[in-house]
């Protein structure tokens, strides 16, 4: 049933930019959706199960979109797109930064048991990515797309840095807005200003 949990978890989204996670109530998410509260049971088991479904929809989402601006922009178009999906979607920016609010959902990293007979689900309770672990896959996702196979090691490493270093100015420029040009012009200027190994 994809559709229904397509749309349970855009109910639950929304409620969540409405009010506290704590408040939210599956009754409530089942009724926006259209849904019955049993489909919702069914789908997810319970709301700790629609929780940690909606922090991995949330977390695809935002890898999907460092994927695009990779392919669109390389570092600079990827470190716009991290600030604007952070500044955006409160989840996205807890699951980067690891500041999780009393008022979202905070599923724990590890892996729950799964029960369920939905692919889906089975994947949303396995592990989530820790900050350090979701800058490193996006870190290595940028990595592959500027160093050719069978690169030497130094251009490999060198590319690395860069990478590291484009999304840790994109993750400070969070909490610290980037001034004029942003911080797609900040990482180039930091790029083009960093000695040649």
């Amino acid at each position: 049933m994809p559709a229904a949990r397509e749309s349970l978890l855009d109910a639950a989204y929304t409620a969540l930019q409405r009010r506290s996670w704590p408040t939210v109530r599956m009754v409530d998410v089942a009724a926006v959706a259209g849904v019955s509260r049993q489909t919702l049971y069914n789908e997810f088991g319970s709301k700790d199960g629609l929780a940690r479904a909606l922090v991995r929809r949330e977390t695809d989402a935002y890898l999907a979109g460092a994927d695009r601006a990779l392919a669109e922009g390389g570092l600079p178009q990827l470190a716009e797109w991290t600030v604007t999906a952070a500044r955006t979607n409160a989840l996205v920016r807890a699951v980067l930064t690891g500041c999780w609010s009393p008022r979202l959902p905070a599923p724990p990293l590890s892996a729950v048991p799964s029960t369920s007979a939905v692919p889906a689900q089975r994947r949303a309770d396995g592990p989530l990515p820790s900050p350090a672990e979701l800058v490193a896959l996006v870190r290595d996702r940028a990595v592959n797309t500027r160093v050719a196979p069978g690169a030497v090691k130094d251009e490999a490493l060198r590319a690395r840095q860069e990478c590291e270093l484009a999304l840790r100015l994109a993750l400070s420029c969070v909490i610290a807005p980037a001034g004029d040009g942003g911080v797609g012009r900040l990482v180039r200027e930091t790029l083009e200003a960093a000695p040649q190994a």
